[in-house]
């Protein structure tokens, strides 16, 4: 499994020097990827972000985790991924989701029929990060267009996929998934197989499947599992995820994530390894410099044992 770092927790900040600052560290520190979310009404672009980051920190993995698809059309999203593709090189993976239907209606955009959406919007994309050209009339979405270039390499794409509907998408048409609360136990018996399943019939390579959760090594657990299901407990809200919580058989954000000693947070990286996530994309969730740096040190030693074991 490769480790990463997610930088979701700076959004908020709206800051682009405090994410190339947070990617640079994660580069110099040896992590494989960073990832960046958007929040659909938070006005902070993460592929513009991306772009800045990709021209100060080389060698890095940089992905989307995730951009929502209603708001954009995936003409608009293909070309802008194509941009910062022609400026940073072929580093970046492309993250999308449908996000939820209560963010949809702050824009007034309806959440009408998801996966017959999640498909058109596929098939529209695609084609244009794989080839630059593409014709496609569909029920919600149409295009036929070129792009000025062809792409050279197509541009991975993976999709927030939680339900057996949108796993067998992601599995058919993606090159895999990227998660957010979704624990080892649901990611075993629920997407692995799902998505494995959909991407072997559609003779597609094994799938990624891109994990994140906040980290904290901390010696009092149960107060950053407090402060994280006081801090982030809307997501339980979140229709998708209550599902995701109902599998896992926990209640409140706290408790899926990873908190505790170092022996116990590395542990529980080994469980989501076992359990067949392929990327770990740490989300550090500290609240003073000692768990900081605790926890830095834990991912970066945890890295450095699995390279080593690797290069065997």
């Amino acid at each position: 499994m490769n480790l990463g770092i997610n930088g979701t927790g700076l959004v908020q900040r709206a800051s682009i020097e405090a994410i190339s600052n947070h990617a640079q560290r994660a580069a110099k520190d040896g992590f494989s990827s960073y990832w960046l979310a958007e929040h659909p009404t938070g006005g902070f672009d993460a592929l513009t972000v991306l772009t800045v980051v990709g021209l100060t920190v080389a060698d890095l993995e940089l992905g989307t985790a995730i951009i929502p698809s209603f708001p954009r059309h995936p003409m608009v999203l293909a070309g802008q991924v194509l941009t910062a593709r022609n400026a940073i090189g072929n580093r970046l993976t492309l993250g999308i989701g449908l996000s939820h239907a209560p963010m949809m209606a702050q824009l007034g955009i309806p959440f009408d029929r998801p996966i017959r959406h999640l498909k058109e919007y596929l098939s529209v994309l695609i084609p244009l990060l794989a080839e630059g050209r593409v014709s496609f009339t569909g029920e919600t979405l149409s295009c036929d267009a070129e792009t000025f270039s062809r792409p050279e390499h197509p541009c991975p794409v993976v999709v927030a996929a939680l339900g057996p509907q949108a796993l067998k998408v992601a599995g058919r048409m993606t090159d895999g998934t990227t998660l957010a609360w979704v624990g080892p136990r649901t990611i075993r018996e629920h997407i692995k197989p799902r998505l494995s399943e959909a991407a072997a019939e559609a003779g597609r390579p094994s799938p990624r499947i891109i994990a994140t959760l906040p980290v904290c090594v901390s010696d009092d657990e149960d107060r950053v599992r407090a402060r994280i299901s006081k801090t982030l407990g809307m997501y339980a809200e979140l229709p998708s995820y209550r599902a995701m919580f109902e599998r896992e058989g926990v209640n409140e954000p706290g408790e899926l994530a990873l908190v505790g000693s170092e022996s116990r947070v590395s542990e529980k990286i080994e469980e989501l390894a076992e359990a067949g996530v392929t990327d770990f994309a740490a989300s550090e969730f500290t609240g003073n410099e000692e768990e900081r740096e605790r926890t830095r040190d834990l991912l970066i030693d945890w890295n450095q044992a699995h390279q080593k074991e690797a290069r065997k």
